[in-house]
């Protein structure tokens, strides 16, 4: 018994020593983050334009990093400044407060940006990425962001920023809304004109910050934020878009390090298709015109018959009506009650094929209105949101605007690259509100506050 005590002892020891042996190493952090969205991103034109790109940009991103090739976004409708926020929140708008680049606001009745007229992150309702990692670092991380639009800059600089420009009449704009405004990044949009080719203009800021700002130069990670723009045609916006790639990857690994930066990029998940020809009745395709106006004026007559003549229809806004909650108070009238008989009364109306309420959106858990529930918030949206059939025209005779109703799906992917991330493509359909989780994790900081997301991995 005592000699086998005393080689199980030594056994032990052994194996101790073997462990010591070892090295134990753990995966540093990345130090900069370079968040790069391009507008309108479409899988379709990435792969058929192929031919056309060199080596080291969307080539380099497909066949060396991690591609999640099916993403979308987890609410509807999608454009340019919703997105934007959901990329930089890790959450919908239903949280983070910008249901689009324009909204109605319910106090003035006028549209309101999503940026105001100041030009400042105050609509944005929960923290970003950018956030945190000032929040993390004690304001030591670098936090900028470069894009064609305000909105698109300062939703991806988010609140605690260091510095974000955007482009206006072939001029560069700053705000003072993150004091100081960096003195390189100053005199840099003070000294160059922004050039025709935006895309390259953008990038040319982004590495003259890279040179200029000391961004990923510590052990502190620092966030980069780019959006590239739609050019004239598919073609051009891709081609172009694969040189600005190629240039800023390629001088970001030289100074950085491929191992020390992680590359993301991603689409804003909509398109602006040009509007039909009108030629669908020469090809039989169902179509037709829904007048947001007239079913206006014909919802009051309607509520004028049942509780007595008066405007309870304030106003209305693309697809959306806003209804007078101060007049139904006054006449202590039943809100709930006047919801469902305006749905009712909408769902008998030719071109239209649903109707979703207010109450509906906020008290009604189902899988089929989630997307729609995701992209509304009670102080910026109508009381009723109307949707249209799949072809028919929503006319606004106001605005004498014109859009087509289309449910089609924009297929674009979600690629992480460098920092040690394995390359794979994974099919698997995701959403966009777990890039900024997935950031968060590489980069060992909490995700922003509104986001209940899982990293991706």
């Amino acid at each position: 018994m005592r000699r086998n005590k005393y080689l199980y002892i030594t056994l032990l020891a052994v194996l101790g020593l073997h462990q010591e042996a070892v090295p134990q190493t753990v995966a540093t952090a990345p130090r900069l983050v370079v968040n790069i969205t391009i507008d309108q991103l479409r899988a379709d034109y990435l792969e058929t334009f192929m031919p056309l790109y060199g080596n080291d940009g969307f080539k380099k991103l497909l066949q060396q990093g991690k591609v999640f090739s099916s993403a979308s976004y987890p609410f509807t409708p999608v454009d340019r400044a919703s997105a934007i926020a959901t990329i930089a929140t890790g959450t919908i708008p239903y949280y983070h407060g910008i249901v689009g680049t324009e909204w109605l606001d319910r106090q003035t009745l006028r549209p309101a940006r999503a940026v105001g007229q100041d030009n400042t992150p105050t609509q944005l309702q929960t923290t970003t990425l950018g956030d945190e990692m000032k929040l993390a670092s004690g304001g030591l991380a670098l936090v900028y962001a470069f894009a064609p639009t305000a909105d698109a800059a300062i939703l991806s600089a988010g609140h605690a920023a260091d510095g974000a420009a955007w482009t206006n009449q072939n001029r560069w704009n700053n705000i003072d809304f993150y004091t100081p405004v960096p003195l390189w990044q100053s005199n840099y949009t003070k000294t160059y004109a922004v050039e025709p080719d935006i895309n390259k203009s953008i990038t040319e800021l982004a590495l003259s910050c890279l040179e200029q700002s000391n961004i990923g130069t510590d052990e502190t990670p620092d966030l980069l934020n780019i959006i590239y723009r739609q050019e004239t045609t598919p073609e051009a916006t891709y081609k172009n878009v694969d040189q600005q790639l190629s240039k800023l990857i390629s001088r970001i690994e030289r100074r950085v390090g491929r191992d020390h930066v992680l590359f993301v990029l991603t689409g804003t998940g909509y398109s602006e298709e040009r509007e039909e020809r009108e030629d669908e009745e020469k090809y039989h395709i169902p179509t037709g015109k829904f007048n947001i106006q007239r079913t206006a004026n014909l919802l009051n007559m309607y509520l004028g018959a049942i509780y007595g003549t008066a405007k309870y229809v304030e106003t209305f806004y693309k697809n959306q009506l806003f209804l007078s909650h101060q007049l139904f108070d006054q006449k202590n009238i039943n809100l709930a009650d006047v919801l469902k008989r305006t749905q009712e009364f909408l769902l008998q109306m030719e071109g239209v094929r649903n109707v979703y309420t207010s109450n509906q959106l906020l008290t009604t858990e189902s899988e089929r209105i989630e997307k729609i529930r995701n992209g509304f918030c009670t102080e910026k949206c109508g009381d009723v949101l109307i949707e249209i059939a799949p072809g028919w025209k929503l006319v606004n005779d106001e605005s004498h605007e014109s859009t087509t109703q289309r449910l089609n799906f924009i297929s674009f992917p979600i690629i992480f690259y460098g920092a040690h991330t394995t390359a794979g493509r994974v099919e698997k359909p995701v959403t966009t509100d777990r890039i900024a989780p997935t950031i968060a994790k590489a980069i060992r900081i909490r995700a922003p506050n509104a986001c209940a997301s899982e990293p991706l991995f």
